[in-house]
């Protein structure tokens, strides 16, 4: 599902910055890690973040995203600001040093990406044509689509999409923070995927996971 070329490029410059060896050597227990997390990627589930402006939000979707192998996050933001913190790989703790990001200009500049590369579109939204998270089929490569705290996905990201969510409740309060319905989708998705065995082979074709492998050594 992967630009091939585009991530080769990337790591050629990634080899050509010095390796971080006084802080994080690269022994083969570290390299073992790394390994294993590369070969349970999933690089064909990602995740469409459209102006969600919270740094706190961000961080915690990023690392349900790293929870769940997911390999690249895609940024739209168009009405707010991006909280350029919450990407930043400063601290070993962040779950941004692990999450490939690609930023669009518009919605429509992304889902055409996310198209020309095999995805389905489902954004989350609470409407009448819905489907309950519980019944659509998360193996397929698929990109789930989350929106502002306060405004949900814009019309254009519903309207554009292939189809829509909801996860269903029972309460009074017929919505859920971002970063917490995010988790929940993207644990309904590993669950499917588990059961179907989709963790046990990598996705990642080898010379790709090679040469990310490199790179997260650096990072």
């Amino acid at each position: 599902m992967e630009d091939v070329e585009r991530i080769a490029n990337r790591r050629e410059h990634a080899r050509e910055q010095p390796v971080k060896t006084a802080r994080w050597p690269r022994t083969e227990r570290r390299r073992g890690r790394i390994e294993g997390v590369l070969a349970r990627r999933q690089p064909d589930l990602t995740v469409v973040l459209e102006n969600v402006h919270d740094a706190h939000n961000v961080s915690a979707v990023l690392r349900s995203c790293d929870a769940v192998g997911i390999l690249t996050a895609h940024l739209v933001y168009t009405t707010e600001e991006m909280p350029a913190v919450a990407f930043a790989r400063t601290t070993s703790a962040s779950a941004a040093k692990w999450i490939e990001t690609r930023r669009h200009p518009s919605i429509t500049a992304c889902y055409d990406a996310l198209r020309r590369e095999g995805f389905a579109i489902l954004a989350t939204a609470l409407t009448e044509e819905s489907r309950d998270l519980y019944t659509v089929d998360l193996r397929q490569p698929t990109a789930l689509v989350f929106g502002n705290e306060m405004r949900g996905v814009s019309d254009e990201a519903r309207d554009e999409a292939d189809g829509t969510l909801v996860i269903p409740m029972m309460g009074m309060v017929q919505s859920l923070n971002i970063s917490v319905a995010c988790a929940v989708v993207l644990y309904e998705a590993l669950r499917q995927r588990r059961e179907a065995g989709d963790y046990r082979s990598p996705k990642l074709v080898d010379e790709v996971q090679a040469d990310l492998v490199e790179e997260w050594l650096r990072r």
